[in-house]
């Protein structure tokens, strides 16, 4: 990673682009944001100081290209991109999807190593420490610059885990998918509230920290969640069956089956505290969260 110096940034007017390009200017890193909207990135090139471009064939200047674009235009990034790489440069994606543009690079962009990445976190993080970065190596080339790239983000103490892309989708389909779904869901089922600010107002932790999840969903793009619930290939099979089990859960409800509604929850309480590292700490983690709100 030593030799990486400048570095190309496609999608760079973007939040998540425009976060790379913060922290690899205080690395020392000479930054291009590449993207369509000219005076978007006037803004943003005064703001940071970095230079701009609209023209991708830009790229063939840099040692290293990011391409921080929505999983729909990919393709299409990839096929314009691809007359611009060279063999000596290192192009990653930081999609939140890996399978689909893993392929994707490999079968465009001929000349270049390709790393798929994914940074599991949002704009608003401060720094790498302590984040989650997901590396997914595909052939023994990338596997060598992997252990590179993961040796640089552990330095910076970000939290680094290497698989395949296919373990990695099916892993975000619970990790990203289902908990947008469930935050979505939510939302929908609040929404239609006549008093939602007094509930506020009188909320306990527990409802704090659900509304705190729905919010700062909701109050997201739904482009980039509608294309992340789309490419997700394992999302569907979660989802049938968290609606199975929230069916199940309300006619135990309804039919006030207590002694069924205790078992069933001492059930499953002991079948995550035997999966989990951190069972026990949940509750007063979940006081720490709310504390900050």
């Amino acid at each position: 990673m030593t030799n990486i110096n400048k570095i190309a940034i496609i999608g760079g007017s973007g939040k998540m682009g425009q976060w790379f390009a913060r922290f690899l200017l205080q690395e020392g890193k000479t930054i291009t944001l590449i993207g369509r909207n000219k005076e978007k990135l006037e803004e943003i090139k005064h703001k940071l100081d970095v230079a701009v471009s609209t023209d991708i064939s830009d790229i063939q200047l840099t040692d290293a290209v990011i391409i921080s674009v929505p999983i729909d235009c990919f393709e299409k990034t990839a096929k314009q991109m691809s007359r611009f790489t060279h063999s000596s440069q290192i192009i990653f994606d930081v999609t939140s999807v890996k399978s689909i543009p893993v392929e994707l690079m490999h079968r465009y962009i001929a000349n270049g190593q390709i790393l798929g990445t994914h940074p599991v976190f949002g704009p608003g993080a401060r720094s790498l420490a302590n984040q989650n970065f997901v590396l997914t190596p595909t052939t023994p080339q990338e596997e060598k610059l992997a252990l590179s790239v993961q040796d640089f983000l552990a330095k910076r103490e970000a939290k680094v885990q290497i698989m395949t892309p296919d373990e990695h989708d099916s892993m975000m389909s619970v990790v990203l998918g289902l908990a947008h779904f469930i935050a979505i869901i939510s939302a929908d089922s609040l929404a239609g509230l006549e008093k939602l600010k007094e509930m506020e107002s009188i909320g306990g932790i527990t409802y704090k920290v659900l509304w705190t999840l729905v919010e700062s969903v909701i109050s997201e793009d739904p482009e980039l969640y509608a294309s992340l619930q789309m490419n997700l290939p394992q999302l569907p099979y979660f989802q049938e069956q968290f609606l199975t089990n929230a069916a199940e859960w309300t006619e135990l409800v309804k039919n006030k089956d207590r002694d069924e509604f205790v078992r069933r929850m001492k059930s499953i309480h002991n079948q995550l505290e035997a999966k989990s590292n951190n069972f026990g700490k949940a509750y007063d983690n979940m006081y720490k969260i709310a504390e900050g709100l």
